[in-house]
C-alpha cells in the first residue's frame, strides 16, 4: 500500500548505500522504489509514478545529470535531489542552475536529507497525511492516469497557490474549463467564486457588458444595474475561455482592467476595484494571431505568465478506457439504462479512434452508445456505427508517423495486456529499445493491465 507521505525513486549504483537510504526513508514514512542505474530508473518511472527522485551524480553508464535531463524533458515538475561523493562548488552551481532541487555531498547529514525531502515533496504538491483526502479533491473530476496528464496536473498544482495568470492551450474538447476549475479548487481562492465566459459565443457589445457590467439606463433594455463577471468573481477566479476570439477593441479594454485592477461599468463614471485571478484559454495559436494583427501582443504577455498545454485525447490513449467507463456509469444513470460495460472489441475500437473532438466527443459518443445499446454490454458493431461517419483529419507526415508509432505501441500493449516482454517480442525489438519507445510516447505499460480485467 502506498504511503501517504509520498513515493520516492532512489537511484545509486552502490547497493549498500541504496539499502541504507531506503531503510532511512521508509522509516520516515515514504514509499521507496530503487534502481541501480539511470536506464532502469527511467523504465521504473513509466510504471511507478513518484513525487521525488534522489540520484547519485556519478554512476556507470548514464550519470545523474543525464538522468535528470531525461526526467526533466518529460516530467519537468518532478523534483530531483542529487547526491555525490565528488561534490564541488562548480558542480553544485551547475546542477542547481539546471533546475535540480538540491545537491547534497556524501557523507550527508540524515536530518538534512529528510528536511530536503520534505521540502521537495511540498514543492511537488504532495499532500500532508492529515489532510490528504482534502488536498486530492481538487483534481477529483479529472479522469486520467497517463504520464501526460499526471505531468500537467503536477504543474497545475504548483501554480495554483500563486496568483499568477494561467494560459491554457489545447484543442477544442480537451478539458480546458475543467482544468481551470481544478486550479481554482486547489488555490487559496477556493472559497470565492469561479466564473467563466466563452469569448467566442457573444457579440462584442454583449461580451463587454457581461465582463464589466453596466448601470441602469446605460443603453436600451438596461432596466437595472448589472455588476458584470469581474465584480461577480471578486476574490476568486475568472476564466476567459476562447480568448483568441475576443474582438480587438475589447482586448484593449481588458488590458486596461488587468493593468489597473479596476473596472468601469458601462454608463458609469466611477471605477470599481477588483481582485480576480485570471485564467485564459484558447485552441488558437496566438503567436499567429498576433502576426496577423488579430490579437494584441501586450495583452498576450499579460495573460501568458504560466502556460499549460493540454494534451489531445489521441496523445493519452491509455486514459480512454478509464474515461469511457466513467462516462458510461454516469450516462447509464442519467438515461435510466442498465448498461454496465463494453465488450473487449468495443473498447479496442474506442481506444483506436481518432477523436478529433477529444474528451467532449468521447463523452457524446458514449452517451449515444448507452442510449442505443440493446444489451447490458456495448458491442463492437454499435461502436462501428457510431464512429463510421466521423471524418479523420489529414495530418502532416511527421505527425502522422508519430501518431502511427504511438497507436502501434498502444495496440501491442493492449494485445499483450501490458506485458512488455511479449510486446517487445511482437515488435521484434529488445526490451531496452521498447522501453525507450514507451518513454518517447509517454506510455505506461502497467495501465494496460487494467483494460484486460
Amino acid at each position: 500500500m502506498r504511503s501517504t507521505n509520498g513515493s520516492i525513486l532512489l537511484v545509486d549504483d552502490e547497493t549498500d548505500l541504496l539499502s541504507l537510504l531506503s531503510m532511512r526513508l521508509r522509516a520516515a514514512g515514504y514509499e521507496v522504489i530503487t534502481a541501480t542505474g539511470g536506464e532502469e530508473a527511467l523504465a521504473l518511472l513509466r510504471q511507478h509514478p513518484v513525487q521525488l527522485v534522489i540520484t547519485d551524480l556519478r554512476m556507470d553508464g548514464m550519470d545523474g545529470l543525464e538522468l535528470f535531463n531525461a526526467i526533466h524533458a518529460s516530467l519537468p515538475a518532478l523534483p530531483v535531489i542529487m547526491l555525490t561523493a565528488h561534490g564541488s562548488i562548480p558542480e553544485a552551481v551547475s546542477a542547481t542552475r539546471q533546475g535540480i532541487f538540491a545537491f547534497l555531498t556524501k557523507p550527508f547529514d540524515g536530518r538534512e536529507l529528510l528536511k530536503q525531502v520534505e521540502q521537495a515533496m511540498q514543492l511537488g504538491g504532495v499532500p500532508q497525511p492529515a489532510n490528504a483526502s482534502q488536498e486530492d479533491s481538487w483534481r477529483a473530476d479529472i479522469i486520467g492516469r497517463s504520464a501526460a496528464m499526471e505531468n500537467l496536473l503536477a504543474l497545475a498544482r504548483l501554480v495554483a497557490d500563486s496568483d499568477a495568470s494561467v494560459f491554457l492551450h489545447g484543442e477544442s474538447g480537451s478539458g480546458k474549463e475543467m482544468l481551470a476549475q481544478a486550479i481554482h479548487k486547489a488555490s487559496l481562492r477556493r472559497d470565492k467564486p469561479f466564473m467563466a465566459i466563452n469569448c467566442a459565443a457573444m457579440p462584442e457589445n454583449l461580451l463587454e457588458s457581461e465582463l464589466f457590467g453596466y448601470r441602469k439606463n446605460a443603453f436600451t433594455g438596461a432596466t437595472s444595474d448589472y455588476p458584470g463577471l469581474f465584480q461577480a468573481a471578486q476574490g476568486g477566479t475568472l476564466l476567459l475561455d476562447e480568448i483568441g476570439d475576443m474582438p480587438l477593441a475589447l482586448q484593449a479594454k481588458l488590458l486596461r482592467v488587468l493593468q489597473e485592477r479596476q473596472v468601469r461599468p458601462l454608463g458609469s463614471t466611477q471605477t470599481v476595484d477588483v481582485d480576480v485571478r485570471i485564467i485564459s484559454a484558447t485552441h488558437r495559436d496566438l503567436a499567429i494571431e498576433i502576426q496577423n494583427g488579430r490579437f494584441r501582443e501586450d495583452l498576450y504577455y499579460r495573460l501568458h505568465v504560466v502556460p499549460l498545454e493540454l494534451p489531445p485525447l489521441s496523445a493519452r490513449r491509455e486514459d480512454i478506457p478509464l474515461l469511457a467507463n466513467h462516462f458510461l456509469r454516469l450516462l447509464a444513470d442519467k438515461n435510466r439504462k442498465k448498461v454496465r460495460g463494453f465488450s473487449p472489441e468495443a473498447m479496442l475500437l474506442l481506444s483506436q479512434a481518432a477523436w478529433p473532438g477529444n474528451v467532449r466527443q468521447l463523452y457524446n459518443t458514449v452517451e449515444q452508445l448507452v442510449v442505443l445499446s440493446p444489451s447490458p454490454i456495448i458491442a463492437a458493431p454499435l461502436v462501428h456505427q457510431a464512429l463510421r461517419d466521423r471524418p479523420t483529419p489529414i495530418l502532416p507526415l511527421a505527425e502522422a508517423k508519430k501518431a502511427f508509432e504511438r497507436d502501434y505501441l498502444v495496440q501491442l500493449l493492449q494485445a499483450t495486456h501490458g506485458n512488455v516482454a511479449q510486446a517487445a517480442q511482437l515488435a521484434r525489438r529488445n526490451r531496452t529499445e521498447f522501453y525507450k519507445l514507451l518513454e518517447k510516447h509517454q506510455l505506461d505499460a502497467a495501465l494496460f493491465k487494467d483494460t484486460a480485467e
